[in-house]
């Protein structure tokens, strides 16, 4: 059975159709999640939900439990990672309400722990490409399926935030050729890349940050207007995804751990391997 986790705003979980819904308070190793875990069926999938910044969007960016998040997901057997993330559009073509399906991202943040491994062992995934193929390519079926406007690639700049950019800040980004500029999806596919899961994320574009001279600069208000207006199709998409995706991954995020871990098993201790029990090749 395929078991998909959605990480996302809490209204996601309300989709056409979805069964059998579960609330789950799970512990880990790294601590809480953002918030309890719903879980339900949809079709032949099973469905995973976590609201990344809390019941309520009580969690600044920076201080998601990153790890505690991914780790609880793949406790949970989740095997691949829809993340819908909000973002600020860096070109002109990325209208407000667009959907760009991210292939790449540029980390900023600073502070936030990035890896599961350290205290004791060592591994070094390979990240050039840092989302998965397949997920990409259901996202964009889903897109085409539904008749809803898309970008088929993009990349991601994330900045640790709370506050949105400076004008010059957003002056310098749209040097670097971004499309999208978040908060939230570093160290999270960082993270799921290391627990050998896929990950994938659907950006919704609700602003011009600050550098468009000609439009309003980014305020609360008009984020979220224009993010009311996108859950409704985020859901359709995922529901069309859960419905159609192959549960056989064909793609090789699930061996990702595969000839990274430079420690000798010798010097792994059982501690760590308790720890790491869910991420660890056997």
């Amino acid at each position: 059975m395929n078991k998909i986790g959605v990480i996302g705003g809490s209204g996601l979980y309300e989709i056409d159709g979805l069964s059998d819904i579960r609330e789950i308070d799970i512990e880990t190793p790294f601590g809480h999640p953002s918030a309890s875990l719903i879980t339900g069926r949809l079709g032949e999938s099973e469905m995973v939900f976590l609201p990344r910044h809390g019941r309520g969007h009580t969690i600044l960016p920076a201080e998601i439990n990153f790890r505690a998040n991914i780790y609880a997901l793949k406790q949970l057997g989740v095997q691949r990672i829809l993340s819908i993330s909000a973002v600020g559009s860096m070109k002109e073509e990325i209208k407000p309400g667009d959907m760009v399906i991210v292939d790449q991202f540029i980390d900023r943040t600073s502070g936030r722990p990035a890896t599961f491994f350290g205290d004791g062992i060592v591994a070094h995934i390979p990240f050039a490409e840092p989302v998965c193929p397949e997920l990409r390519q259901s996202f964009q079926a889903s897109c085409q399926s539904l008749e809803i406007n898309y970008h088929s690639q993009g990349t991601y700049l994330c900045i640790n935030g709370p506050q949105f950019s400076t004008r010059a800040e957003s002056n310098l980004y749209r040097q670097w050729n971004v499309d999208v500029i978040g908060m939230t999806n570093m160290p999270e596919a960082r993270l799921a890349r290391e627990a050998q899961m896929c990950y994938a994320t659907l950006a919704l574009a609700t602003d011009y940050d600050c550098w468009k001279d000609d439009h309003d600069d980014v305020s609360v208000e008009a984020v979220l207007e224009i993010i009311q207006h996108n859950v409704e199709n985020a859901r359709k998409i995922i529901r069309e995804m859960a419905l159609k995706i192959s549960p056989v991954a064909g793609c090789t995020c699930p061996r990702a751990l595969e000839n990274t871990i430079l420690t000798h098993p010798d010097h792994i201790t059982a501690a760590t391997r308790d720890k790491l029990g869910a991420i660890l090749p056997a």
